[in-house]
């Protein structure tokens, strides 16, 4: 859902640390979980490593906005599920993502979210789907080469997302909060309303990772 996009990105950039270039990574120096690859699609075209280096929230979210959410079409997707799809593409690619969650609802694999998908998706139970999302992106990674090196990670980062996707899609549709609403707890620690817009969120963020 469209109102879910704050609160994924704050899931996401949880999981997400600052730069890291891991040699046995595949996908090579990455900053803020953005490659430098993605980085000079969206960000600036001429882009070095140093450049890399000094991304920002602002700019990690767009990334994440036009790379991901939008490509899987999150917006139109039932809430829990939409986090569920979105993350798996930040790790595994959106096409990927798209056509596992198309081969759970037995349409055209064609890694392309579009109205047939999505009114198939609309007649499955969300918190299924979710379930169902994770155990085949579990056992997509379990397969890879580098598994051994990640699998701590991956394993983490799926069961947390399993978990927050089904509360999301247990709970009542989630809708723009007053200052004076209840407050959710960022993974920083801080106090973020989620109908409180993005620049709460990115406030938050950006204190966490000046404090790395």
């Amino acid at each position: 859902m469209k109102a879910n996009f704050e609160a994924c990105m704050a899931e996401v950039f949880k999981h997400e640390g600052g730069y890291v270039n891991d040699p046995q990574d595949p996908g090579g120096p990455t900053n803020k979980g953005i490659t430098l690859a993605t980085f000079r699609r969206y960000i600036k075209p001429s882009g070095t490593i140093e450049d890399l280096k000094r991304l920002t929230i602002d700019q990690a979210v767009i990334v994440y906005k036009r790379q991901y959410w939008d490509a899987v079409l999150a917006d139109l997707l039932p809430d829990g599920l939409d986090y569920a799809v979105a993350d798996f593409a930040v790790n595994s690619g959106p096409s990927r993502a798209a056509k596992f969650l198309q081969a759970i609802v037995g349409v055209l694999q064609d890694g392309k979210i579009g109205p047939r998908t999505l009114d198939a998706v609309a007649k499955r139970d969300a918190g299924n789907l979710i379930n169902a999302l994770c155990d085949r992106r579990m056992a997509f990674l379990k397969g890879l080469s580098h598994w051994q090196r990640f699998k701590n990670g991956w394993t983490t980062r799926v069961a947390d997302v399993r978990a927050t996707a089904l509360s999301w899609a247990t709970n009542a549709p989630a809708k723009p909060q007053s200052p004076s609403t209840p407050r959710k707890t960022s993974p920083m620690g801080k106090q973020v309303a989620i109908g409180g817009g993005i620049a709460a969120i990115l406030a938050a963020l950006m204190a966490w990772f000046n404090n790395l």
